[in-house]
């Protein structure tokens, strides 16, 4: 059986001059080698994508982290500069993405930026530069060259037991993850449920509350030692398992493929 495939949200990148729409590695990498699903990476645009036509051909839905940030906008704060740096077509894209794959009941799996275009999308809040609030810990990253130490698993992290990534886990209560972020979760999005959180209260995971199929998003990075590290693998594998469950089970005409190249001359 072919692998199922996912979209993957990108992010637009200008690179000498040119513009590119472009995916971090280790998030694909993990999806292919510990989901075992394949990865459509799709082009970031503030308009014309049409995210059905999208959704009618994808089994699941990852949405990963980046170095920029959701606009104050869309949850009704103003911007300022220090909240950038801004991608309005990765906004774009991603919150439609979000919105249509939990619409249809698809596996999504949202991870840094993506949990918190998560809570956005159904209507939350940001809270930006955390570090400065009192009582808070530094949740950025080191400042060290290498991304094994960058990506080092160094904090605590709370499962709620009987929660739905506890289910997925394997375990409840305190598990070891990585932290890279400024910004977090604010105000909580009615229709999501708190999963799990820091020692300094700040939301690490959630799930959404009315969902039929898989819907969970993550502050950590699970996909950089998800070959390793045995509750990042386990969170990707649940996430393969519903994507495959879903593609098995999805209804509809399906997408006649061709079998080889001979087949379409």
């Amino acid at each position: 059986m072919p692998k199922p495939i996912v979209a993957v949200p990108a992010d637009i990148r200008e690179i000498e001059g040119a513009v590119w729409h472009a995916s971090p590695n280790q998030y694909l990498k993990a999806a292919l080698k510990v989901a075992e699903v394949m990865c459509f990476v799709v082009p970031a645009f503030e308009e014309g994508n049409e995210i059905d036509a999208i959704l009618d051909r994808v089994d699941g839905v990852l949405v990963s982290g980046s170095a920029t940030n959701v606009h104050p906008s869309l949850y009704g704060k103003p911007a300022t500069d220090a909240d950038g740096p801004f991608d309005p077509a990765r906004d774009a894209t991603s919150l439609a993405l979000i919105r249509g794959a939990l619409e249809r009941d698809i596996p999504l799996l949202a991870i840094c930026r993506g949990i918190q275009e998560l809570n956005v999308a159904l209507g939350g809040t940001l809270a930006t530069e955390i570090h400065e609030q009192p009582g808070m810990w530094d949740h950025r990253k080191p400042n060290a060259p290498e991304r094994d130490h960058m990506f080092a698993i160094r904090q605590p992290v709370f499962v709620q037991e009987g929660s739905c990534i506890a289910r997925h886990l394997g375990l409840s209560g305190e598990i070891q993850v990585n932290s890279l972020h400024r910004q977090a979760i604010g105000e909580t999005a009615p229709r999501l449920k708190v999963e799990a959180t820091a020692e300094d209260g700040t939301i690490e995971a959630v799930s959404v509350i009315d969902a039929k199929n898989f819907a969970i998003g993550v502050q950590w990075h699970p996909e950089y030692w998800a070959e390793t590290d045995c509750p990042s693998r386990a969170l990707f594998q649940a996430f393969g398992d519903a994507v495959r469950a879903y593609a098995t089970n999805r209804t509809g005409p399906a997408v006649e493929r061709p079998k080889s190249l001979s087949a379409v001359r």
